[in-house]
């Protein structure tokens, strides 16, 4: 039960078959992570932004329009699964090609030393949201010392 979408002979079978959709639009894989989608997004935009291009116009508000659309649905982890579902492309079934989607001359590192991830959901928690945490804790402290301290002081009374 070999699928077509699993089975990519090359790499530009595989541009081939993503080029319609709103991953070849950013010249992506459907496996590319936010932050690959992001970059590719915020360099297609300078070059196709009605203000900054030497297109015309109109063709330029088309091209950035259709470019505004794919970024809206991948960006967003619910949109993006549906719009997967759409194109055929499972997230869970896929098989592991050898081909390096990274491009020549860069590593899967981003600027800041981490790895890139692949899962959206998959991601180290961020500074606010480890804050929140620590604060969580120390309210749930803070309530199991409250707590034991007025039964104990109530205990006394008696």
């Amino acid at each position: 039960m070999n699928s077509n979408r699993n089975n990519f002979q090359s790499p530009s079978q595989l541009k081939g078959y993503f080029a319609h959709t709103h991953y070849g639009l950013l010249n992506l894989h459907p496996n590319a992570s936010v932050i690959e989608i992001r970059r590719a997004y915020r360099e297609l935009s300078k070059l196709y932004h009605p203000d900054t291009t030497n297109l015309p116009l109109e063709e330029a508000k088309q091209k950035f329009q259709r470019l505004n659309e794919a970024y809206g649905v991948l960006a967003n982890p619910q949109r993006r699964s549906l719009y997967d579902l759409q194109i055929g492309y499972s997230r869970w079934n896929v098989i592991q090609s050898s081909y390096d989607f990274t491009p020549s001359g860069s590593s899967p590192e981003d600027s800041h030393g981490t790895l890139e991830y692949l899962d959206t959901n998959d991601r180290p928690l961020s500074s606010g949201e480890l804050f929140a945490l620590l604060l969580m804790g120390i309210t749930i402290v803070g309530c199991m010392f409250l707590a034991i301290t007025v039964a104990w002081l109530r205990a006394s009374s008696i």
